[in-house]
């Protein structure tokens, strides 16, 4: 065990981490290169006041009111 190779990752003190290394070059605590979230995360989905829908929904509303007060008011 004490002769496997070490992570490589500088500790708080600058000293090199003493914990053995997984298959990507890194101990567990220091991990190494994230794969990132998945493609098409559906947890990221936007919903609610600021989906895609319901800033359409509001500028049409914003233009027709607009329209509204430009046919009523004589300015």
């Amino acid at each position: 065990m004490h002769l496997s190779p070490r992570c490589g990752a500088k500790t708080r003190q600058g000293t090199a981490c003493h914990s053995p290394a997984m298959p990507n070059g890194r101990c567990r605590m220091h991990g190494g290169k994230s794969t990132g979230a998945p493609k098409g995360n559906r947890n990221a989905w936007k919903h609610g006041y600021y989906s895609t829908e319901v800033v359409a929904r509001r500028r049409a509303i914003r233009a027709l009111l607009a329209s509204a007060r430009e046919t009523v008011c004589f300015r």
